[in-house]
């Protein structure tokens, strides 16, 4: 890895400093547990939209999608695009009921729909992958990465430098904090993301044939073969959109931005922003990738891709630009992640049993959360590097921990049938026959691409709950059934439909154009 110059250090230190103060500044005005929680509900759209996309891309992305492209090609792209499909339907159908119920955290509405058990499991569930997944693994790749640029930092201490600060602001401001520090992150993620992409475009002469004649062609199609190991095409159609729901609609890491947008159409435009902002990464981060395949064929493993071509082609100056993007990456992972799962602990489980806590002491006990789960992912983030392959085998658990989840929230929403038993059974169902097809995977069994499996989970835990519902004969309360009430709902605003039919038409045409 080249060294670092002043100049580089220079751009670091001033995106910082940018960073500090803007955190001190927002952190003065949230007060109570809904300025903690939710930014007081007022939320506008151009903050959400960056947001939600500066907190879906972590340092593990930055890395990973040039190092998956160099390795098997742009399929991985796939993953972007169809986040983008999924989280306008969540903007469109599911975000207006979200919002009409007021919600502070997504298994609020289990709870309305059902009972406060499907609360609670919703909430420790989520808990655990924030925490296991998304804080603890970004610490981790965060650490792993900043050691390429600073190789005389143990990794412990470089994982509590990233942990206290990214800790210490969140639990300051609380959303408002992440946020914002999100939206300046976003435009630093991007921008230091472009200089880089469009160095590697000037090593083919700004020539897109020389790189379609340097690039091997199954590197450069979005559409796999069925026994494709990274990605099959029915992999992508129909395991990607569930895990995309449980992600962008689920999971309080992602949807705490909708929940404090100020209006539903406020969330509707972030959405459309955010989705645009989705396609992004198939030029910025995957072709730079797949490029250098032809520029980088020596690379051992493709995780070096992203430090290589920064070392080999960034001039002095645009290597702390890009490094600041990755601290950006960084800390909006750690601090999303940090937030939700804080707003989940002291929301779904401190104030149901303390309903006489004043919206200051929620607060207070929020941050002490925010501090106390910051510790917790510190400790655990080391650990993952006693154990090769943890990290992808934790990312791959994902495929087997969110479809049962999905087909009863799914079924919740628009099945006016079940009720909260049958709906419990079958979540407990869905879990068991996971645990099982995991087990049976690990052990050789079955050998099914994880992302086709998820579909599979889904189909079973949705036919669990037609048979215990049948089997209960029950049905649930009309109160039950007016929590997601369509007509209760204010939808979108027209003119935010159509900018999500066009941002659809936009992503089938990139699909098509790279088939």
């Amino acid at each position: 890895m080249g060294a670092l110059h002043t100049l580089d250090y220079v751009v670091l230190a001033a995106y910082l400093l940018v960073l500090v103060v803007v955190c001190a500044r927002v952190a003065r005005r949230s007060p109570d547990a809904d300025d903690l929680f939710l930014a007081g509900r007022s939320l506008g759209a151009g903050v959400v939209g960056l947001s939600l996309f500066a907190s879906n891309i972590s340092s593990t992305t930055l890395i990973g999608l040039p190092g998956a492209a160099w390795s098997s090609g742009i399929a991985v792209a796939n993953y972007e695009w169809m986040a983008a499909l999924v989280l306008l339907f969540s903007a469109l159908f599911v975000v207006p009921k979200l919002l009409g119920n007021r919600l502070t955290t997504v298994p609020e509405l289990l709870e309305r729909r059902f009972d406060p058990h499907l609360r609670t499991y919703l909430s420790a569930v989520s808990v655990f992958l924030s925490i296991v997944l998304d804080t603890a693994g970004s610490l981790y790749a965060g650490a792993i990465v900043l050691k390429v640029f600073f190789p005389v930092l143990p990794l412990g201490l470089t994982i509590a430098a990233i942990a206290v600060f990214a800790g210490l602001y969140t639990a300051a401001g609380g959303l408002r904090a992440v946020v914002y520090t999100d939206a300046l992150q976003a435009i630093v993620l991007l921008a230091g993301s472009a200089v880089l992409a469009t160095l590697v475009f000037a090593e083919f002469d700004y020539s897109w044939q020389r790189v379609v004649e340097a690039v091997p062609p199954d590197h450069m199609s979005l559409v796999r073969p069925l026994d494709d190991p990274d990605l099959p095409w029915l992999g992508t159609l129909v395991g990607l959109p569930i895990l995309g729901f449980f992600y962008w609609t689920m999971n309080q890491y992602v949807s705490q931005r909708l929940l404090g947008a100020r209006s539903v159409d406020a969330a509707g435009w972030g959405a459309v922003l955010a989705a645009v902002l989705k396609l992004l990464p198939l030029f910025l981060m995957v072709m730079p990738g797949a490029m250098a395949v032809a520029l980088l064929p020596d690379l051992q493993r493709g995780d070096e891709v992203f430090a290589r071509l920064l070392a080999e082609y960034a001039p002095v100056g645009v290597a702390g630009l890009v490094l600041a993007g990755l601290l950006a990456a960084i800390m909006s992972s750690v601090d999303s992640a940090l937030n939700s799962a804080s707003t989940l602990v002291t929301v779904d489980f401190v104030q149901p049993r303390r309903p006489g806590l004043d919206a200051h002491a929620l607060a207070r006990i929020g941050r002490g959360v925010t501090l106390l789960l910051m510790l917790l992912a510190a400790l655990w983030a080391p650990m993952i590097d006693r154990f090769p392959g943890l990290f992808a085998y934790l990312q791959q658990t994902f495929a087997y921990v969110t479809p049962p989840l999905v087909a009863v929230f799914v079924m919740g929403l628009w099945w006016k049938r079940l009720s909260a038993g049958p709906a419990l059974r079958a979540l407990v169902t869905g879990h068991v026959a996971s645990a099982a097809w995991f087990v049976a995977t690990q052990l050789g069994w079955l050998d099914l691409h994880f992302t086709i499996v998820a579909g599979v989970l889904l189909l079973l835990t949705v036919v669990a709950a037609l048979a215990w519902q049948a089997f209960d004969g029950g049905r649930p309360r009309d109160a039950q059934l007016a929590a997601v009430d369509a007509a209760r709902a204010r939808a979108v605003a027209r003119p935010v439909a159509w900018a999500a039919g066009l941002v659809v038409a936009i992503t089938a045409c990139l699909v098509f154009a790279f088939r």
